[in-house]
């Protein structure tokens, strides 16, 4: 992706190859770690915001001056977490209008291998991983029966390492120079604010239930601490996704709970440093589950089953598959 390919570019104009006593110029080192903070930002909203779908994703990126050179990147991101609203809606004074409160909340946990294709840095990988976590809330507004409104805020906690795993002659020779200037082999923690506000309409027909949603998410995240000072993130994000969703009940049981089907189909549109970092401007999913209805019969829990969904979007394919849950508290 953006950073293993600039990494590439870079290295191969700053140094070129057979060349290892030349320097990486000052702009050309701060381009990179401008690079490396992007990757660091979006893989960290990635990983960590339960937003955005985990998964096994694949991405191609080409370098910008050198069109035969290329990464080829793995994202593997496992993540638990979701959101939902708490009772239900309450009168808010005199107004007409109904409010609840609502949680959210993710843990997960990403690993991103980049491929390097290539000379000078033919058969090298630079892999990162990032764990993160995050938590926060806020109230759904009913404004009628079908229609309300969820602003919302959570803090988040990230943690990055980047392992650079040198093969070609060109960097073996000038890995500890690359280590000393923070462009590989190294640490950094993170924090996050999000406020986000999520505008949904329900439409029900006999018992099928339709869900039209958008949520317009923003991201300011910094490091606050970091294995080489070369390392800084501090920058910003945002994020735009439609979804329409369907609940689909089958009339038939199983132990005694019955069987549903359902599913979306969801487009996200990355802004910022989350779509440079990715070098993906937008992310469409389609989503089918098959779950058992537990509501009313186990505690807090609406449904239990199993659902997977493909992404795609420029740069970037994949799937997912796990279980499916959802909670009523």
């Amino acid at each position: 992706m953006r950073a293993a390919a600039t990494l590439l570019v870079l290295l191969g104009v700053g140094l070129g190859p057979g060349i290892a006593s030349s320097q990486i110029s000052g702009e050309q080192t701060q381009q990179l770690h401008n690079s490396i903070g992007n990757r660091i930002e979006a893989l960290t909203i990635l990983g960590g915001d339960f937003g955005l779908s985990g998964g096994s994703l694949k991405s191609t990126g080409s370098a910008m001056f050198r069109p035969k050179e290329y990464t080829d990147t793995q994202l593997d991101v496992t993540k638990i977490g979701g959101a939902g609203d708490i009772g239900d809606p309450q009168p808010l004074g005199n107004s007409g209008i109904g409010w609840q409160p609502r949680v959210q909340g993710n843990m997960g946990y990403l690993e991103s291998t980049n491929h390097i294709h290539g000379a000078p840095l033919e058969g090298d990988t630079s892999t990162f991983r990032d764990f993160a976590i995050q938590f926060g809330g806020g109230a759904r507004f009913w404004l009628n029966e079908g229609l309300s409104v969820a602003p919302t805020i959570m803090g988040m906690y990230g943690h990055t390492s980047d392992r650079y795993s040198a093969v070609s002659a060109f960097a073996l020779s000038n890995l500890p120079r690359l280590t000393r200037l923070g462009l590989v082999d190294w640490q950094v923690q993170t924090w996050a604010l999000r406020p986000a506000l999520n505008v949904q309409y329900l439409i029900t027909w006999d018992r099928l239930i339709v869900t039209l949603s958008s949520d317009a998410t923003y991201f300011h995240i910094q490091s606050f601490q970091a294995s080489n000072r070369g390392v800084q993130v501090n920058g910003d994000s945002g994020s735009w996704s439609n979804k329409i969703d369907f609940d689909i009940p089958l009339r038939v049981r199983l132990d005694g709970h019955e069987l549903r089907t359902g599913g979306y189909f969801s487009r996200t549109e990355l802004f910022g440093d989350l779509k440079s970092g990715l070098n993906v401007q937008h992310i469409d999913e389609v989503h089918g589950r098959l779950v058992l209805d537990f509501l009313n019969q186990l505690w807090k829990v609406q449904w239990i089953g199993i659902g997977g969904s493909y992404l795609w979007g420029t740069n970037i394919r994949g799937w997912t598959l796990g279980a499916d849950v959802a909670f009523r508290f």
